[in-house]
């Protein structure tokens, strides 16, 4: 059986700010959970609040979620996926 690729969808959230940033990543990541627990999706959310930073990798880990933070240019990644 052949493996499929991973499909990454991204959300654009420059320009809003908490809590608005976190109730769409809540709304992704219930929407998603069976994509995300099979492994067949990760998230990427692109922010620009600091406060984003924070609340959105908390929530996902309390999900039970893998979450990446880096920083690029005038924003944020937030990748949140599947946990190995």
């Amino acid at each position: 059986m052949a493996m499929t690729e991973m499909q990454e969808l991204v959300f654009d959230l420059r320009g809003r700010i908490c809590p608005s940033t976190l109730l769409v990543a809540m709304k992704e990541m219930n929407g998603h959970r069976q994509e995300l627990q099979e492994r067949a999706v990760q998230l990427r959310l692109l922010v620009e609040n600091r406060d984003a930073t924070v609340t959105i990798p908390e929530m996902a880990r309390n999900m039970g979620y893998a979450v990446s933070l880096n920083k690029v240019e005038q924003h944020y990644e937030i990748t949140i996926s599947a946990t190995a």
